[in-house]
């Protein structure tokens, strides 16, 4: 079941490959994510020191007067990849002009009725980012596509 989407990232970025990864989060955190309040936008993904690492994404607390103190919505946190794909993606990175973005967050498990999924994955995507001329493309297609189903 799908919580959240970046949909600007398809617009913006081409993607090549995607990976599916865990993140480390709280339980407060959790919650949040669950009732759906998790923004992707603007979000990106770093490899430091061989680990994975997602930067900002805004979480906001689940009750916000129950939240700690120090609590911040847009902290650093890690992803939960195996080495061999982080081993991968840091090649990729290195031979090519390639970002990594977060694309999706999801439940995984085979239930159709809650609780839906008990561990909460977000996919990845190794992306190429659009020229100027490419997003114009792809605005004039939909547009194209979009009066075809109207005249229909």
């Amino acid at each position: 079941m799908t919580l959240s989407e970046n949909k600007k990232a398809y617009f913006d970025y081409e993607i090549l490959e995607r990976f599916e990864a865990g993140i480390e989060l709280t339980g407060q955190e959790v919650k949040s994510i669950r009732a759906g309040r998790i923004n992707l936008s603007g979000s990106f993904i770093v490899i430091r020191n061989e680990e994975v690492w997602l930067l900002n994404v805004d979480i906001p607390p689940y009750q916000p007067k129950n939240a700690p103190e120090n609590y911040d919505s847009k902290r650093t946190r890690r992803l939960l990849l195996k080495k061999q794909e982080i081993k991968h993606l840091i090649g990729k990175m290195q031979e090519k002009t390639l970002t990594l973005i977060p694309l999706r967050v999801y439940t995984k498990s085979g239930l159709k009725e809650p609780p839906y999924g008990r561990k909460i994955k977000i996919e990845i995507g190794l992306a190429r980012s659009r020229r100027k001329a490419d997003k114009r493309e792809s605005i004039r297609k939909r547009d194209i596509n979009r009066e075809i189903r109207r005249n229909k």
